[in-house]
């Protein structure tokens, strides 16, 4: 029988023609080149994973550059997180960690060597000045007044530029290709903008900066990049790519362009997850709610879950949305089979087994994880005073809840089958404990004599149990696609967090490693919080039931409608 082969992407059926050609003379080399200007989400993890793997895959090498050309934005701390965030991944630069700013000098060098051969000139125009006169894709654009100066000219402007004797925005450096070009990328794009600004790396040695169009380009060729795999926006951007390299007559990398991850429920842009972040409706960029990748961490997502997923959803040349779904649903078939199972309460309902001996307790065998053997066994204490689910109790219940009602027999999980007998509430009406029995030969939840009970609940032993905060989280939005909103922030799901503050969690969770997520049974998958200090805090990572997949049914049921 044939073995499942998975079809080659493009991008590497692109690089087998290269190699076979000679191409490069067979050497593969990319880069994932970041701008230092906000966390990374999990759509950039997209582009880690392709950049990295392919390199991995043609037995080539990956650079990690940044790509710090505007200082305004930029800042140490982005340069920090996402070192940390492309090492979670699973990914190694080695020495290869390059900076946009390492290359300055150089850059500039290249723009007077265009000025020199007559291919880019000083602008006095303002920035909307210049907008206006690009004209649009019906109409040509207008040439700038200052076009055609000298190239001595140019050089004595150029000079000036960098030396900082002009104020921001009263000069830029323009390339002098054609404002009749139908890419509209083409009509005589900026190169170079004053910006008196304190750079993180340089400091004030700058007040000139390159664009990204002319920074990115030459920054592949000068680390002998050969695949330059860029995002689908990119595309138009690519002849400038190629132009800026022929005209300056350098080694030359080929630019291709993939499709970007786009997800339901949430936003893909630094901008707006900035603001987010500004404006306060998270608690910061990792918050366990946002896309980044240090909040998917927090929460409790696993590198290898991610990987999977990109793998899962393959690299394709045309746009299209990923289901939040998908990528939850390859999260849980992930911790299903590493995750160790646990006990919690987190809606205490405290249960009193009459019959069993008072001050005294014992130590039950509970499996750590059925999908591992190797992961063995824990004890579990139980004892006379219990909790369990409020919902995992009706007092008149429906004829298909199999769970605890007045005269009904459940099985706990790993311990003994229990009858409810009476009803505790309080003065107004509420149900605050249950008195019951236990069957002291259903020891481990089999009864001798063949009986058989439906339901069985978790549970977690009032004298032992440890006091928890529990954190909700749900999706951030509550519409499929915020950013079409005309604002929104009016699309945040307001029970995007609940928390839950008198949980009661099995002892063994006390000693719980932060960022190593657990199931909570019947429940869910959680996962530590490193805020854990007097008060022990777990992050809900996804539930084990997906309540939104119906949702998003409907939805997807009422476009095709």
């Amino acid at each position: 029988m044939e073995e499942n082969i998975k079809p080659r992407h493009f991008i590497q059926r692109i690089i087998d023609e290269d190699n076979i050609s000679g191409k490069f003379e067979n050497r593969i080399h990319t880069r994932f080149p970041p701008e230092p200007n906000g966390y990374l989400h999990i759509g950039h993890a997209k582009a880690i994973c392709l950049n990295f793997s392919i390199a991995n895959e043609f037995g080539g090498k990956c650079n990690l550059r940044f790509d710090d050309t505007n200082p305004i934005a930029e800042e140490e701390e982005y340069v920090q997180s996402i070192q940390t965030d492309v090492k979670w991944l699973g990914y190694d630069w080695e020495d290869r960690l390059y900076f946009a700013s390492d290359y300055f000098q150089q850059l500039y060098d290249y723009a007077v060597d265009l000025i020199k051969n007559e291919k880019a000139y000083v602008c006095d125009l303002t920035a909307d000045e210049i907008r206006n006169m690009r004209g649009n894709l019906k109409e040509a654009g207008k040439e700038s007044p200052y076009r055609n100066r000298s190239i001595d000219e140019n050089m004595v402007l150029f000079t000036q530029m960098k030396n900082g004797d002009f104020s921001d925005g009263s000069h830029t450096l323009r390339a002098k290709i054609d404002m009749a070009h139908p890419n509209m990328n083409m009509r005589d794009p900026v190169i170079y903008r004053i910006l008196h600004a304190h750079h993180h790396r340089t400091g004030d040695d700058w007040c000139i900066y390159p664009m990204y169009d002319w920074a990115h380009g030459l920054e592949d060729s000068i680390e002998g990049v050969t695949h330059s795999l860029c995002s689908l926006e990119f595309e138009d951007h690519r002849p400038i790519y190629d132009w800026y390299l022929d005209a300056l007559g350098v080694y030359h990398p080929q630019q291709i362009e993939f499709a970007r991850l786009n997800l339901s429920y949430t936003i893909m842009s630094k901008r707006l997850l900035k603001l987010l972040v500004d404006e306060d409706h998270v608690s910061g960029w990792d918050d366990p709610r946002m896309p980044t990748l240090s909040g998917l961490r927090r929460r409790g997502y696993t590198p290898e879950a991610i990987r999977t997923f990109m793998d899962e959803i393959g690299i394709a040349k045309r746009n299209n949305v990923m289901e939040m779904t998908k990528l939850e649903s390859t999260l849980k078939g992930d911790l299903n089979k590493r995750c160790e199972r646990r006990m919690a309460v987190l809606n205490p309902l405290k249960v009193i087994i009459t019959n069993y001996r008072e001050g005294e307790d014992e130590l039950l065998d509970a499996i750590n994880n059925p999908e591992d053997e190797t992961a063995g066994k824990r004890q579990v204490p139980f004892g006379r005073e219990l909790y369990i689910e409020q919902n995992d109790f009706m007092e008149d219940p429906p004829r298909k809840f199999f769970r605890l009602g007045p005269g009904r027999e459940v099985r706990l999980r790993y311990a003994y089958f229990i009858t409810c007998n009476e009803v505790i509430k309080d003065d107004d009406g509420n149900v605050i404990e249950l008195k019951c029995t236990y069957d002291p030969k259903t020891k481990g939840g089999t009864s001798p004599d063949g009986r058989k009970v439906k339901g069985t609940i978790h549970w977690v032993s009032s004298k032992h149990a440890i006091g928890a905060e529990v954190r909700l989280y749900d999706r951030l939005f509550r519409v499929p696609n915020p950013a079409s909103k005309e604002n929104f922030i009016d699309a945040l799901n307001p029970d995007s967090l609940t928390v839950l503050k008198d949980c009661k969690l099995e002892p063994e969770l006390e000693s719980a490693k932060i960022g190593i997520p657990v199931q909570f049974e019947r429940l869910g998958y959680f996962c530590k919080d490193p805020d854990s200090k007097e008060t022990l805090i777990f992050n809900r990572t996804v539930p084990l039931r997906d309540s939104w997949a119906k949702i998003e049914k409907q939805l997807q049921s009422g476009q095709k409608n």
